[in-house]
């Protein structure tokens, strides 16, 4: 008898009134994808000023960053929380010159490595990282988020 695989909870909490928010069953179709089975996540999108005392509390950095992740629980099934920072997300995929859709794509699946144990403390975790996220991402047919734009000079 195989166990069989339980399909993730992800809730979407959609607290900022930006534009070019994603659904959120395109979010959670992105989650899905990062997630291996069992987990309960929750995904809020929210403004500056949360995101700002968000990253002032947990991490004591003053100033709104991309993506935060909280995690309950770091093994199967995982929990956490992840929030995204609506107006950093969208300022940054247009520096980026990248959708906004790919870099909020790029930002979910980043937090939800965080949520398994995924991080980029050194050359080669962040290598490991930065591989799972780019085959995750090329399954929803975004490019490579670490890829210089070559029409920048970068």
């Amino acid at each position: 008898m195989s166990a069989r695989r339980r399909a993730p909870r992800i809730d979407v909490q959609c607290a900022a009134t930006a534009r070019n928010v994603p659904a959120p069953a395109r979010i959670r179709q992105w989650a899905r994808a990062a997630l291996p089975g069992d987990a309960r996540v929750t995904i809020r999108i929210v403004g500056r000023a949360e995101g700002r005392l968000l990253n002032r509390s947990y991490r004591n950095r003053d100033y709104a960053t991309n993506v935060l992740t909280f995690v309950f629980r770091d093994r199967p099934p995982y929990e956490g929380d992840i929030a995204l920072c609506a107006p950093v997300i969208t300022r940054e995929a247009r520096a980026q010159r990248k959708t906004v859709a790919a870099h909020y794509a790029h930002m979910v699946v980043h937090g939800l490595l965080h949520l398994q144990g995924y991080d980029h403390e050194n050359d080669a975790d962040a290598a490991l990282m930065e591989r799972r996220e780019k085959t995750l991402l090329a399954r929803f047919g975004y490019p490579d988020p670490y890829r210089p734009d070559p029409a920048r000079g970068a």
